[in-house]
């Protein structure tokens, strides 16, 4: 119906009158939303196909979710407190004194430790990556769409902090904010800022180099409309993509931390401190001295093959 009325225009013979310019560009901008929801849902519709279809990425989806809902349900799935142990029970072996994966140097349960352990170190991973990913580019679109010294004082002051590596960028903010999970977050969201603004410069200088964002200049559009409508659509693929796989790196940063003494404050059951607390145990019991290394590089693997099979399913080339 739209597309009708926008084929028909004014009546033969007549002047078009200001009043029916501006209905003849609302119902332009009106099928031109119609068309992206389409093709939107189109898009997605054959990513999930894709994706759903990459066994090994079904795979990995799967084991992130069971974590997620381990750590959400934790109460539901063991009566231990991971708080109270019992020095009677100390380094039990797995399956030993009814611990499925033992106990730690001060009779804590370990499953216990770790299912709700996985909730800090969830937050640790997601947190910081949804929070980088936002403001990064919000970063990334502004300097990728306004040439000149904004543009350029934006990008130099990520590439200052893109210059330190990752580790010793987050050990230097989580020393100087202190212990405790927010500072751990706040620490991995300064390192992950300025590779996604990188990313979405990228992208954006890509796209705002398209006709049709020449095109939607010479209608008048604000730049802030064009960054909404145009722009936005087309690098939030990019940016979802190299996000996702993020989350791996960042639970595994937090973990660095906590290893250090720069996260969550004992006796808070978070992967990196239990995997330092039981150092010494390590020549007692090795199998649950690396429980928590287990679990650290099970999620951050999970999360990459994840990332990858999401990228290739985006990826209307492959």
């Amino acid at each position: 119906m739209t597309t009708l009325l926008l084929q028909q225009g004014p009546l033969a013979g007549s002047a078009p009158t200001t009043e029916s310019k501006v209905e003849a560009e609302r119902l332009r901008e009106a099928w031109l939303a119609e068309e992206e929801s389409v093709r939107s849902q189109s898009f997605w519709k054959e990513t999930g196909r894709r994706f759903l279809s990459n066994k090994v990425g079904v795979s990995a989806a799967g084991v992130v979710l069971l974590l997620v809902l381990a750590a959400i349900f934790a109460p539901l799935i063991t009566s231990y407190d991971p708080l109270v142990g019992n020095p009677a029970d100390r380094l039990l072996g797995v399956f030993s004194g009814g611990h499925v994966l033992g106990t730690d140097e001060q009779g804590r349960d370990m499953f216990a430790r770790i299912v709700y352990g996985g909730r800090l170190s969830l937050v640790a991973g997601f947190v910081p990556t949804l929070v980088a990913a936002l403001i990064g580019t919000a970063i990334g679109v502004t300097a990728g769409m306004i040439s000149g010294l904004i543009g350029s004082a934006l990008m130099r002051a990520m590439d200052v902090l893109y210059a330190f590596p990752a580790i010793l960028l987050a050990i230097a903010v989580g020393a100087s904010l202190g212990p405790g999970l927010t500072n751990t977050v706040i620490a991995v969201t300064i390192v992950f800022i300025p590779p996604v603004a990188r990313v979405a410069e990228s992208a954006t200088r890509r796209v705002v180099s398209r006709e049709y964002i020449e095109a939607a200049r010479l209608t008048g559009a604000s730049r802030i409309r064009i960054a909404r409508s145009q722009v936005l659509p087309n690098v939030l693929n990019d940016i979802i993509v190299y996000s996702s796989g993020l989350v791996g790196i960042a639970m595994i940063t937090a973990a660095s931390l906590s290893f250090l003494g720069l996260g969550s404050p004992p006796p808070a059951p978070e992967w990196g401190y239990m995997l330092n607390s039981m150092r010494g145990a390590l020549y007692v019991e090795p199998l649950v001295a690396m429980i928590p290394g287990i679990f650290i590089f099970l999620a951050s693997v999970a999360f990459n093959m994840a990332s990858d099979a999401l990228r290739e399913a985006m990826d209307s080339r492959l």
